[in-house]
């Protein structure tokens, strides 16, 4: 039994899903492929984002893959941890602005 949820040996069996419904996984591959093919941003920049956004859903299976595809499309450790920085930034100000519904609640119960 693993020692936690995740099981790194999990991530190449990801296709399997396809067994419960093979043409909604076709399309899905179909589609997916598409998202980080090259157009406005290049393969290597959405392999950045896709890893900053693995990191703020917290899935380490994507943190695997992305960190993967962010070094076959030529990034280095600097620019993966600065896209982690800038998405540890955005959960901290998504954090801080929600205070705001906070503060309402608050001054208007204190009135």
């Amino acid at each position: 039994m693993p020692s936690s949820y995740y099981n790194p040996e999990d991530l190449p069996r990801f296709p399997e899903i396809a067994e419960g419904a093979p043409a909604l996984w076709e399309k899905f591959q179909q589609w997916y492929g598409a998202v980080f093919e090259d157009g406005a941003l290049s393969a290597r920049e959405k392999a950045l984002i896709a890893l900053a956004v693995a990191h703020n859903e917290r899935c380490p299976y994507c943190i695997d893959a992305y960190t993967r595809s962010c070094l076959e499309n030529g990034s280095n450790l600097e620019q993966m941890t600065e896209a982690v920085q800038v998405a540890a930034a955005l959960r901290a100000g998504v954090a801080l602005v929600h205070g705001v519904q906070m503060k309402d609640i608050h001054d208007s119960l204190s009135m």
